[in-house]
Parts: structure tokens; C-alpha cells; sequence
């Protein structure tokens, strides 16, 4: 018995290497667990559940497959994919998940997050998180047609390139306290997340009591899964 956890796919027809990649996951891998979860940004660019790019179709009826077959498959939005909703539910069997959230793996509370709540450092993006996750945002860019949609989109992300040059790693990367903070609200003792792009194993100590923090690896160039059983935690790394 074993549960998969991955982030950070970026899917997008820019890198058909990796689409393929995780059609197989879906197909061979994936099926054999007892439920996959996607920590956020799964898709590069999702412009709204009403306008699937083409070279998604195929993804989103493999994704319907593994959840037909039995699988359960929870999706977390990440900072890439936010406006994925109920027609993606329906579209592909899966259960859109809070961000943040806690579910019982084999007896452990763990805490599950995309993970870009932590980079408290990170000011600037912060700001824009907030006002990209408010409703009236969120409906004002729905209600433009999708070529308007898909200029907004080309802006952002060159824009987000840029600002990326300029900032160092440490800005990027989780906040110590911010980290503590989740695992003291939450009261658990065990967290997983992505959008570092950073795979690890840290442990550290909360209120005298010793927690793991798991990061996603990224699917830029491999695939990278954490397999989580009753006894064991396991990142790997393949393709």
C-alpha cells in the first residue's frame, strides 16, 4: 500500500517530452497506488476550465482514466493553474483540494501545500497572490474572451521571468518561521510541498518535537514522485 505525490509539472505544449512522460505515470505507475495527489501547477497556463489548450485533451482523458480505474486523484491549484475549477472536477473524476490541507496517510496527519504560502520573504509575490486568488479578480478574467486571456497570460509570465532574474535564492525559498508557523497551526507533524523546485528531506524541531518537511522535486526534465507508505517516504527520480 503505497500513496504518490507530485508538483510542479508545468505541463505545456512547449515540452511535449514531459506531457508524454506523465501519460505513462498515468498509465503504468500511478495505477498501482492507492490515491495520487498534485501539490499545485500542474499545468503551466490554465486560462479557465472553458478553454483547454488542444494539447491537453489527451492529458485530461488519461487523468479521467486512472480515477476511473479506482484511483483517487486530489489536485492542490498552484500559482501557475489557480483558475482550475468544478469543470476540471468533472472532466477529469479528480477532487480539487484545499490549499492548505490535512489528510491521514496510514495513521500520520500530514500537511499538504503547494507551498508559495511560505515564501513569506518573497514580498512581492505575495502581493500578487493575494490579488490574483480574490473572486473578483478571478471573475473579472474569466469574463474576457480567451485570446485576451491567453495576452494576459504571455504578460505575466514574461514578467514573472524577469523578476525572477532579479531576486536571489533565499527570497525564493520557504520562510524558517513561516514553516514553523504551519506545522504549530496545524498540529502536525509531518508536511509536503512544492513549488521550490528544491527535493528534500528536512527535519528540524517544533515545540521539542522533531518534524519532517518533504519537498517536491519539479518534472522539468524527470519525473520526480514521493512515495509514502505506512513505515517509508521515498523520493524518486526516473525518466
Amino acid at each position: 500500500m503505497h500513496t504518490l505525490f507530485i508538483a510542479d509539472l508545468h505541463l505545456s505544449g512547449e515540452r511535449p517530452h514531459i506531457i508524454r512522460l506523465f501519460r505513462a505515470f498515468l498509465k503504468k505507475e500511478a495505477r498501482q497506488a492507492d490515491a495520487l495527489y498534485i501539490l499545485g501547477d500542474l499545468f503551466e497556463t490554465w486560462l479557465g476550465d472553458d478553454a483547454v489548450p488542444p494539447d491537453m485533451v489527451d492529458v485530461l482523458h488519461d487523468i479521467n482514466g486512472l480515477t476511473k480505474s479506482g484511483v483517487p486523484v486530489y489536485v492542490m491549484v498552484g500559482n501557475r493553474d489557480f483558475l482550475l475549477d468544478a469543470g476540471f472536477e468533472t472532466m477529469t473524476g479528480c477532487t480539487l483540494l484545499p490549499d492548505p490541507s490535512v489528510v491521514n496517510l496510514y495513521g500520520t496527519d500530514t500537511l499538504l501545500m503547494h507551498g508559495d504560502t511560505l515564501c513569506t520573504d518573497d514580498v512581492d509575490y505575495q502581493a500578487i497572490r493575494k490579488q490574483i486568488r480574490s473572486p473578483q479578480w478571478q471573475q473579472a478574467i474569466l469574463a474576457k474572451s480567451i485570446e485576451e486571456r491567453m495576452q494576459i497570460a504571455r504578460e505575466a509570465r514574461a514578467e514573472s521571468r524577469t523578476r525572477t532574474r532579479e531576486k536571489s535564492d533565499d527570497i525564493m525559498d520557504v520562510n524558517a518561521q513561516a514553516v514553523e508557523n504551519a506545522f504549530r497551526t496545524h498540529g502536525v507533524r509531518r508536511l509536503i510541498h512544492g513549488h521550490t523546485h528544491r527535493p528534500a528531506v528536512h527535519e528540524s524541531t517544533v515545540d521539542n518535537k522533531t518534524v519532517t518537511r518533504i519537498v517536491l522535486g519539479d518534472w522539468y526534465d524527470k519525473a520526480n514522485v514521493l512515495q509514502v507508505t505506512a513505515d517509508t517516504t521515498r523520493l524518486t527520480t526516473s525518466g
